[in-house]
């Protein structure tokens, strides 16, 4: 059983000798400083929100609006967060959330994030977009847990061929992005004219994928820019429907998941279709401007199939009372996005193990000044009503 909140104590324990957090605590504090860090193309890529970022600013707008109510007396001197999700064992219901190209922010990229992640115990969901392959990424992350998520290309023998490549690799369950199709309309990547991709950056699951080479008349390292184009020709796949899942379902006897879900109908219908979860997301504002924030469709998707499916939760994320209230309102995990690429940004793996520490060690107080000792005992009763 993890002691998260260790951390809060060795905070002050090395108080003592002088020292103060490298990372800043404060999560504003942490996003300045990780955005003064980064080269300014990637510091737009990673804050970039579709339209003019209103969904963005309602994600975490959501979570401001909840308020939490603490009860007393209870005794919260042993406490456990460990839960299982779709057969994988965590040690705290979080995961990181799938963030592609992470080396435009530190050399070791999704690596670093994996053996963070590792060392805390909290499982990586490994983007299709990564600087680096499923395969290196599983190696970084050794025995710990881990999923795959799946950007459907248009041609189904590749989407095979990275499905196989994560099975072999160890990976839990394929976490299909349903929301990304087609690109939404970013202004801040539009106005710098810079996609990583473009510049080969993010492109290595396809780039070393063997279906994927045997479609090029000379391979990668002989012509990147032919390899380029390949990959903007089938990554793209505006036709993906519902009918299409059947096909993944042959492919793989490992849970699937269905990540950018927000109407209660659609996860309803993921249901239908034997659906192993859903994430509820709207890609952390990524896509379309305006959209409902996901903390807000959380509590009638989770009513709806919470008995049937997994829900997971990300988009807004920014600390473990967030995480909280998310678990309160249905979700059986969440995911955590941009705060840990920000301490990516600052120091590699480091960064990501010490923010990690920190919204597990938030959590871990929260959910004791709230008079709760376990994952299982959150729910709606937590919060107040709007």
């Amino acid at each position: 059983m993890a002691d998260f909140a260790d951390y809060y104590r060795e905070i002050y324990l090395r108080g003592l000798g002088g020292e103060t957090p490298s990372i800043p605590v404060s999560i504003a504090e942490l996003e300045r400083r990780a955005v003064e860090a980064m080269e300014p193309r990637a510091a737009n890529y990673v804050g970039a929100g579709a339209g003019s970022e209103e969904t963005m600013r309602a994600n975490t707008e959501a979570f401001r609006r909840r308020r939490i109510v603490p009860r007393m007396l209870r005794d919260v001197s042993e406490r456990d967060l460990a839960t299982t999700v779709l057969g994988t064992a965590m040690t705290a219901p979080l995961m990181l959330a799938p963030i592609g190209v992470q080396r435009i922010l530190h050399e070791d990229g999704e690596l670093a994030s994996a053996r963070a992640a590792a060392a805390l115990g909290t499982p990586m969901i490994a983007s299709t977009a990564s600087h680096f392959t499923l395969e290196e990424i599983a190696a970084a992350g050794g025995d710990a847990p881990r999923w795959f998520q799946l950007y459907w290309a248009n041609d189904r023998d590749l989407v095979e061929s990275f499905v196989g490549r994560a099975e072999r690799a160890d990976y839990g369950a394929i976490v299909v992005t349903v929301d990304t199709f087609i690109p939404g309309w970013k202004p801040r990547d539009l106005q710098q004219a810079w996609l990583p991709f473009l510049n080969g950056m993010g492109v290595a699951n396809y780039f070393e994928d063997p279906v994927f080479r045997a479609g090029l008349e000379e391979t990668p390292e002989e012509n990147q820019g032919a390899a380029t184009g390949h990959f903007l020709s089938i990554q793209a796949n505006p036709s993906l429907n519902w009918g299409d899942l059947a096909e993944l379902r042959e492919m793989t006897s490992l849970p699937i998941l269905l990540k950018g879900i927000q109407h209660v109908e659609d996860a309803r219908e993921a249901a239908r279709r034997g659906i192993d979860g859903v994430v509820v997301s709207n890609h952390g504002g990524r896509q379309v401007d305006g959209a409902l924030a996901s903390l807000d469709a959380l509590p009638e998707i989770a009513a709806a199939v919470g008995d049937e499916l997994a829900v997971l939760l990300d988009s807004g994320v920014r600390g473990g009372a967030d995480v909280l209230k998310a678990l309160a309102l249905g979700a059986d995990a969440v995911c955590l996005g941009r705060p840990y690429i920000w301490g990516l940004a600052l120091e590699g793996q480091g960064g990501v193990e010490t923010v990690l520490k920190m919204v597990l060690a938030e959590l871990d107080l929260t959910m004791a000044l709230c008079g709760l000792t376990k994952p299982d005992q959150l729910g709606a009763d937590c919060l107040a009503a709007e």
